[in-house]
């Protein structure tokens, strides 16, 4: 009975209509937006996690999560397109298979971003202790301060991360407030970041040393079920590193001939950001070495473990580059650019702030979304008479990032953000595929060619990556899930407006809203 209803997709299309978007984008243009909202944190903060679960073959990883994300992410072009309205994979989901996986669906994106948002502020804090306080200042901060506890995987003597703390209140205080990052301001940081990161390449692929490389697959292509070690492993924390090309994907009612240009910008901005990390990683590893740190039986100790925190504390790896916080810049101090190893350190501590500020802004709007659909208490969807924002779940929303961030390494939120974000990806390649059967009269700006392959190619991809997380962070999803049907079913279900008869369609968060009754909605 759960699976009964369905939004009425005339109602979120009519809704849509209101709103006329001027095709303006080019085919370069939407891959160098591409670009702009793809590279940021994961290669900033997640090289060294990838190392240790892969080694050398850490570059094949970059290969494998790229590819499954461009076959996602034509799903997101073709569905974005269609219901061009506020609420990404929530919305899709509740206008095709209805309002129960729509729920499932908002409930995981909760890992996707509220977590990631964590992780960022995790990745932010090793810039700002390694870079600020330690290479510019000469401060250096004490282990209880600076990580998390050591059970946890943080640090020896880690009580709290208290920088990844406050970075993740005080973005969560500049939402509530109504501060929000300009076109321009993004756009400088865009630069930064490009720029911080092509500087790193030209460094260091001079300095690279082929035995650094050997063996390329210390711990092969596959690990054992729930390792999450291995290239594959290593894909699947590293997918982190990609998210951002569902911005793109909504653009298509934007773009100029979006039959031709959307695939162009989305597979091309998508295989540039490829090659750049692989780029990357290359530069890294083969400098100062990338192999992981073994544990018994000759298997990598896991990323974020208490048994790798403890080696890492040890004079014999505390130069390896799994061991480091800031890895990039730990890189270029090691090859003798400390100067400009603190310039990218810098260029982290500046940008990452941004990032966190989207992943909140986009919780938090997901949250409102379903908020204003009835599933969650209205209280959430209340807005502030003066800053004109949804503080209550705000503030809610930014107090668990910030208390994810103080207690847990990046790596294990980085798996743990990937399994709700994988699950999100493959419903949408699955709602592309029913919307087509169901309505294949509806307007397609852009149109997936081969979709009968790239949807379950998708849906594979996504499936694949998921199981060769590690074991605790496949088991969070299913019991996150889990927690999520009992809050749906005892609160709600019953409350739904879908399911009092009222259909409410927000164009735009905060914004106009078409409300259309229902004479007989399913219960």
């Amino acid at each position: 009975m759960f699976l009964d209803r369905v939004k009425p997709l005339d109602a979120i299309l009519a809704a849509a209509e209101k709103k006329s978007l001027k095709r303006s984008l080019g085919a370069i243009q939407l891959m160098l937006f591409g670009i702009g909202c793809i590279i940021g944190t994961g290669i900033f903060v997640l090289t060294s996690a990838g190392a240790q679960k892969a080694g050398p073959g850490l570059m094949l990883a970059f290969a494998i999560a790229g590819l499954i994300c461009i076959v996602a992410a034509l799903c997101y072009a073709e569905i974005s397109s269609t219901i061009p309205v506020s609420g990404s994979a929530y919305t899709y989901t509740y206008a095709t298979m209805g309002e129960f996986l729509a729920w499932t669906v908002g409930w995981a994106l909760v890992l996707e971003y509220a977590i990631a948002a964590s992780a960022v502020s995790v990745g932010w804090s090793g810039y700002f202790v390694g870079t600020i306080l330690n290479e510019t200042f000469g401060i250096t901060l004490p282990a209880a301060l600076s990580g998390g506890p050591l059970a946890f995987g943080g640090v020896e003597g880690g009580i709290i991360n208290l920088p990844a703390l406050i970075i993740a209140l005080l973005v969560t205080w500049l939402l509530m407030i109504g501060t929000s990052e300009s076109a321009k301001v993004n756009a400088v940081l865009v630069v930064i970041k490009v720029a911080a990161l092509t500087v790193f390449i030209v460094l260091t692929l001079p300095e690279v040393e082929a035995e650094n490389f050997n063996p390329f697959l210390p711990a092969g292509v596959f690990g054992s079920l729930g390792s999450g070690v291995g290239a594959v492993g290593a894909a699947a924390t590293i997918f982190f590193a990609y998210v951002g090309f569902d911005a793109v994907s909504t653009a298509a009612e934007e773009t100029k001939n979006p039959q031709r240009n959307v695939p162009i910008g989305l597979v091309g901005s998508l295989l540039f950001c490829t090659v750049f990390y692989i780029l990357v990683a290359a530069g890294a590893i083969g400098t100062i070495g990338g192999q992981p740190i073994m544990g018994p039986g000759g298997v990598p100790f896991p990323a974020g473990s208490e048994e790798l925190a403890r080696q890492c504390a040890m004079p014999a790896y505390s130069a390896a580059l799994v061991c480091s916080d800031e890895a990039l810049a730990h890189v270029l101090r090691q090859i003798g650019y400390s100067g400009i190893g603190n310039m990218l350190g810098y260029a982290a501590f500046i940008a990452l702030p941004s990032v966190i500020l989207v992943l909140l802004y986009a919780q938090t709007r997901i949250f409102f979304v379903m908020s204003r659909d009835g599933l969650l208490p209205e209280v959430l969807s209340k807005v502030h008479p003066k800053w004109q924002t949804p503080h209550v779940v705000t503030a809610m929303t930014g107090v668990v990032v910030a208390v994810a961030a103080a207690f847990l390494p990046v790596g294990k939120l980085a798996d743990i953000a990937n399994a709700g974000t994988l699950y999100a990806f493959a419903l949408v390649a699955l709602a592309v595929m029913v919307l087509r059967r169901t309505r294949p009269d509806v307007k397609r700006p852009f149109r997936v060619a081969g979709l009968v392959i790239i949807a379950p190619a998708a849906i594979a991809g996504c499936l694949f990556l998921f199981v060769n997380l590690p074991l605790e962070a496949m088991i969070v999803l299913p019991v996150w899930t889990l927690v999520g049907v009992v809050i749906y079913a005892l609160y709600g279900r019953r409350r739904s407006h879908l399911g009092r008869g009222i259909v409410e369609v927000v164009d735009d968060v905060l914004g106009d809203e078409t409300i259309i009754p229902i004479d007989n909605p399913k219960s």
